[in-house]
């Protein structure tokens, strides 16, 4: 029931642009089920459950606050990973494109999580929205 709190935050109270990307990240990620024989697939799965699941345990105890950007830390490893073994374009033209946006996509949401995350810990840690 939090994810949904979340998610309805993030879909309804955020700026327009704001929403835009999300929603772009969101269905990104979501890529990963049309890919889901294979490893690049699974590790995003992964990660996005784990990563879900932190945000939950953030969410409970401290609201929406900066730190749930922590929640995608273990696409740090992931990406490395999808870098040093990008999939053949050529044999799986699809998959490339897909773990290519993932990277994009997930690696812009890293800088962005970096700054909040930094700015919770430098201070800012009133929740700045709520349901």
């Amino acid at each position: 029931m939090r994810a949904f709190e979340i998610l309805w935050i993030v879909l309804f109270r955020f700026p327009p642009v704001a929403r835009i990307w999300a929603v772009c990240l969101i269905l990104v990620n979501l890529g990963s089920l049309f890919f889901f024989d294979t490893i690049y697939a699974q590790m995003n799965f992964a990660a996005i459950g784990i990563g879900v699941a932190l945000m939950i345990f953030i969410y409970q105890r401290l609201g929406f606050v900066r730190l749930l950007g922590i929640g995608h830390i273990l696409w740090v490893p992931m990406i490395a990973y999808f870098l040093m073994n990008l999939p053949d374009t050529m044999s799986h033209p699809t998959l490339y494109t897909w773990v290519v946006a993932v990277i994009v996509f997930n690696t812009v949401s890293l800088v962005i999580d970096s700054i909040d995350v930094l700015r919770f810990l430098r201070g800012e840690r009133a929740p700045h929205y709520t349901w």
